[in-house]
């Protein structure tokens, strides 16, 4: 009997010393909210999705991998709470604050459009919540003194520049541009930079003229265009500049280029035909792009997450379409806060946000790196843009990068004579 209660005690002393360990054997499992509003409907709705698809991508990507294990064992999972803005600044603020205090969303992802991002920016400083810009180019956002807001994309103010670098290769002799472009914040700030530094470089900005978002007929504008105009450059977003493009091309427009904004990099600018052929946009990001881990080594900088050639293979068979760069923008916006909280090890907003003020680091998407004084705080100071061009190969349009040449994958042909 003695025997019998002595091994029982020894027992229970073994399990007492086994218990403290269990929640280690069963790790905690969180989830972290991303909040965010998206143009399902109204004029950004084609960038809006896209960027939505990319978001969607990381989320399911991150979770199925087993999400990220903090150094106490708590495993993090992502899940989305989003709204649809229908592309109006007036609903982004009553959204985003929804965001956070109903939906108790823990990171945000901004709107698409530098207009929308802005208003959900005022939104996030005011409640303590680190937001990730996507789509939202703007320099002046990151002026405000926003100290947790971050940019993904190149600077509006770097976004055309080097259309103009390209020109000067394609003919030293050009030097009269035209810019017409939609007097939206985006367009407006891209054209400003555009303008001042065309004219550094010796350009004659021979037209310099604005249009009201939504507008559908170019006609008066493309009328004002000199006739020895050699570049026509600006744009707006996807509709818009579409429609501008088509009717360049429609009114026989002679210019050795034709660079606009967002819509030539996206796969439906193709649906234009003849129309779309020479012209240039300025991308983000591209398929083609060559950013890899041994690159980041050679660059010196940390690598993080999937590859170009990955991205592109799983997001073209979960949505059945070729990934632009505003899919890279939303699938960058996941990954960059999955990094912050996996180095951090923590949720915590202070300690995220100190890593991200410290943060340079290579991506499928390119180079990263936020500016973290007070003057321009969260501006993108790492990321670069490409320039591609519709061109035709075996009698189909194709999609090429033409600048700089370290990435071209062909040579830059002039939109007239094409």
């Amino acid at each position: 009997m003695k025997s019998w209660k002595r091994n029982v005690v020894i027992l229970l002393t073994i399990l007492g010393l086994l218990l403290p360990a269990a929640p280690s054997v069963f790790a905690a499992e969180k989830t972290v909210i991303i909040g965010y509003t998206a143009s399902r409907t109204g004029k950004l709705n084609v960038e809006g999705m896209r960027q939505i698809n990319g978001l969607s991508l990381w989320i399911d990507q991150v979770n199925a991998a087993g999400g990220v294990k903090l150094p106490d064992g708590t495993v993090v999972k992502f899940a989305a709470k989003d709204y649809d803005d229908e592309s109006k600044k007036e609903r982004v603020q009553e959204l985003y604050t929804k965001l956070i205090s109903t939906d108790k969303a823990d990171f945000l992802i901004s709107p698409y459009s530098s207009g929308l991002a802005d208003a959900a920016a005022v939104i996030a400083q005011q409640y303590n919540k680190i937001m990730i810009t996507a789509g939202a180019a703007s320099d002046s956002t990151y002026k405000k003194g926003f100290s947790l807001v971050y940019q993904a994309y190149t600077p509006a103010s770097r976004y055309l520049t080097g259309a103009l670098d390209l020109l000067g290769k394609l003919d030293p002799s050009a030097k009269k541009v035209a810019i017409i472009h939609e007097k939206d914040k985006f367009s407006t700030d891209v054209v400003n930079a555009l303008k001042a530094y065309g004219e550094t470089k010796g350009y004659q900005i021979a037209l310099f003229e604005g249009y009201d978002s939504g507008a559908t007929d170019f006609a008066p504008f493309i009328n004002k265009i000199p006739p020895d105009t050699q570049a026509v450059m600006g744009g707006g977003h996807f509709a818009d500049t579409s429609t501008f493009a088509k009717q360049l091309f429609e009114k026989g427009v002679k210019a050795k280029m034709v660079a606009l904004l967002v819509a030539p990099p996206e796969p439906k600018f193709a649906e234009l035909g003849d129309a779309a052929l020479g012209v240039i946009g300025a991308s983000q990001w591209q398929p083609e792009a060559k950013y890899s881990e041994e690159g980041a080594k050679k660059a010196g900088v940390e690598w993080f997450g999937t590859s170009v050639a990955d991205f592109d293979k799983t997001y073209k068979a979960k949505f059945k379409e070729e990934p632009s760069y505003h899919s890279a923008g939303g699938y960058v916006a996941g990954l960059i806060i999955e990094y912050a909280i996996k180095k951090s090890g923590s949720t915590d907003t202070a300690k995220v946000k100190e890593v991200l003020d410290g943060m340079n680091l290579m991506t499928f998407y390119g180079h990263l790196k936020f500016d973290n004084t007070p003057k321009a705080h969260g501006l993108q100071v790492g990321h670069e843009m490409v320039y591609t061009q519709w061109q035709k190969k075996d009698g189909k349009l194709v999609n090429q990068i033409v600048w700089p040449e370290a990435a071209q994958t062909a040579k830059a042909i002039n939109y007239f004579p094409r």
